[in-house]
């Protein structure tokens, strides 16, 4: 089954979120500005902004999607400059694509349907 997944693409929802990188370390930065969320930034006095630092795999996996490159290869990328530390490569990689996705982070669209070239923000 994680075969079929392989061959996915997952590409930045760059509309709902955006990154911060320093020293390789990206930190993904959401905004609040719902209506709901303003509310309770008025009651409890909560940041404009949700930041989420990500630990190094998960800050090179994030600079590795691209729109282009498949689950398959960020997993061979992600394989090479990890190794052993990063094992089972393919499932944890699966995992944490999925939590992305669940939360809004990123898409998934398969080769045929993934078409960014004419997006300014992944070229």
């Amino acid at each position: 089954m994680i075969g079929n997944k392989l061959l996915l693409i997952p590409a930045k929802n760059k509309e709902k979120i955006s990154e911060s990188v320093s020293g390789g370390m990206v930190e993904i930065i959401i905004p609040r500005d719902k209506l709901l969320h303003r509310i309770i930034r008025i009651i409890r006095n909560t940041p404009e902004v949700m930041r989420i630092r990500l630990d190094d795999r998960g800050s090179y996996v994030w600079q590795m999607i691209d729109g282009y490159r498949t689950v398959e290869e960020i997993g061979g990328l992600l394989n090479e400059k990890f190794g052993e530390r990063a094992a089972p490569i393919y499932e944890r990689l699966w995992v944490f694509l999925r939590i992305l996705s669940n939360n809004g982070f990123i898409t998934f669209c398969s080769s045929k349907l993934c078409d960014l070239s004419d997006r300014s923000d992944y070229k």
